[in-house]
């Protein structure tokens, strides 16, 4: 006798697929999301090749600073050649896009390391320098932002309000410097600007790369204090200019909002005036005020250059100016590339968020 294979399973995984995917298609948040991840798709393609051609015409010659000032010209045509440089724009290109699909983003040429190992290692000073920045903004912009809306055309709000233009207006290297002369040199409070630890104490074990959180993690709270004696300036420099848009959000958005119908039906019934200010109309602010703080934190964790090269911090935007100041092509664009990332992430997360919070968004 013979059996034939059940073969059952097989033919009816198609049709299980197909069914799967048909509800996941009738699904408006599922569509949204699709085609958002699409758009961010063709936006990262789009700025992997803006930042290779806009790099590739930057003054100067990669392969000179790598010969050394007293190289002659055979040298130097070596290095070019080394470096791929004698080839055609295209050809090289193509050659960066094969790798970079291959997760390589290329040598980098100062210290003739993976430029994505050098990034990846500079990353959790960045993120930690960020997080406790975006913090401190949420301390400073929110509480201000509605205050300033609560008691409109006040004495408090125009106080708010030329904090707001003064933060918008002030120079953020002017700001770090100042810090540094009235906390350091004059009051003695802060550390010399010099990396993220003293000069001579030991890095916590590296388990997430923040030093604040490795030393907790330790048990080493004397290195954890320290982290964080060297942290709160940088992150109070960027939070006091970027709380500056953060409240004047925050402030428009509950001036819209408790101008609105439902704020004044509240009020008519008798809900307490903390429960309104603090539960519905922040609720309901909360859509612009979340776009606003995307922007800010994506700021924040990917483009800080000014205050890391002001504190010697060794992130990323540190990084990235010792590459151009060294004219490294290949760390620049890994450092155009992961702020790329970091805001298209942003962005789409927001859009998913406000998908969650309005359903009409996702609708139409």
């Amino acid at each position: 006798m013979t059996t034939t294979p059940d073969t059952g399973a097989t033919d009816q995984s198609p049709s299980l697929w197909l069914s799967f995917w048909a509800i996941l298609r009738s699904n408006p948040l599922f569509r949204y999301l699709l085609r958002r991840l699409g758009l961010a798709v063709l936006a990262l393609v789009g700025v992997i090749g803006v930042a290779f051609f806009l790099t590739s015409v930057l003054p100067g010659n990669p392969a000179v600073v790598r010969a050394g000032p007293l190289a002659n010209e055979e040298r130097i045509e070596r290095y070019e050649r080394e470096m791929g440089l004698d080839r055609p724009l295209v050809v090289q290109f193509a050659d960066y896009v094969v790798h970079l699909a291959q997760g390589d983003l290329g040598e980098s040429w100062s210290s003739r390391q993976p430029a994505q190992d050098e990034l990846r290692a500079r990353i959790p000073a960045t993120v930690e320098l960020g997080i406790v920045a975006f913090g401190l903004t949420l301390a400073i912009s929110l509480p201000l932002g509605i205050l300033a809306a609560v008691y409109q055309g006040t004495i408090i709000d125009w106080v708010i309000r030329l904090f707001a233009t003064f933060g918008a207006s002030v120079a953020l290297f002017w700001l770090a410097l100042i810090g540094i002369h009235l906390f350091y040199y004059e009051w003695d409070i802060a550390p010399p600007p010099l990396d993220r630890l003293t000069i001579g104490t030991e890095e916590p074990p590296s388990v997430t790369g923040l030093f604040t959180i490795d030393s907790l993690l330790a048990g080493d709270i004397k290195t954890c204090r320290d982290a964080l004696n060297h942290l709160w300036l940088p992150a109070m420099t960027l939070a006091l200019v970027v709380s500056a848009p953060m409240t004047k959000m925050i402030r428009s958005a509950m001036l819209e909002t408790l101008d609105k119908d439902f704020i004044r039906t509240a009020r008519a019934v008798g809900l307490p005036p903390r429960t309104i200010i603090l539960v519905d109309a922040l609720r309901s602010a909360f859509i612009p005020v979340l776009t606003t703080s995307g922007i800010v934190f994506g700021y924040l964790v990917a483009g800080n250059v000014i205050v890391e090269r002001v504190f010697s911090w060794a992130g990323v935007g540190q990084y990235v100016w010792q590459a151009l100041d060294a004219n490294n092509l290949n760390a620049v664009r890994g450092f155009i590339l992961l702020i790329a990332v970091v805001y298209i992430v942003l962005n789409l997360v927001i859009d998913l968020l406000y998908s969650l919070l309005d359903p009409r968004i996702r609708l139409n």
